[in-house]
């Protein structure tokens, strides 16, 4: 990563700044407003990654219950990119869940998504479905995947 990038709270007024990226990203399907508003009031865990002007590089959210926690999302904006930006995300959501003592994570990612598919098979998730159409309206699969283990693992060889 070429320059630092901080993580904090996803708070009300990133939704603003988090709506370009998601058209960007995944235009038609893109989150509303309301749904973001809605993930925040219902109380689950997001998190904002910003460069050190404050410019909102990504974000990310996971939802936590008992026996199982969902990634709801995780979005980089283009030109942050393969600098590592998603891979901390996903490591603050992992590192979430472990702090519920929960084993159990899943995700929908793209059946079309391989950049993304690959990064979360690096912290040992793995395909377990297909949801059908999912994606609307392109009507892309979804592919399930799930991750179990000791939820003090990261998912890294260090």
């Amino acid at each position: 990563m070429s320059a630092p990038v901080r993580l904090s709270r996803f708070r009300w007024w990133h939704v603003d700044e988090v709506l370009p990226i998601e058209a960007d990203l995944f235009g038609a399907e893109q989150w509303s407003p309301a749904m973001f508003w809605n993930e925040l009031a219902s109380g689950h865990w997001y998190r904002i990654a910003t460069d050190v002007d404050g410019t909102v590089l990504g974000y990310a959210g996971l939802t936590v219950q008992p026996d199982e926690a969902w990634v709801q999302n995780i979005a980089v904006r283009r030109d942050a990119q393969r600098r590592g930006v998603g891979r901390m995300l996903l490591e603050e959501l992992l590192a979430e869940a472990a702090r519920h003592d929960v084993r159990t994570v899943l995700l929908e990612v793209a059946a079309d998504n391989a950049p993304a598919q690959k990064l979360y098979a690096t912290y040992g998730f793995e395909p377990i479905g297909v949801r059908r159409g999912y994606y609307q309206p392109s009507n892309t699969d979804a592919l399930v995947m799930r991750r179990v283990g000791d939820p003090t693992e990261d998912g890294t060889d260090d």
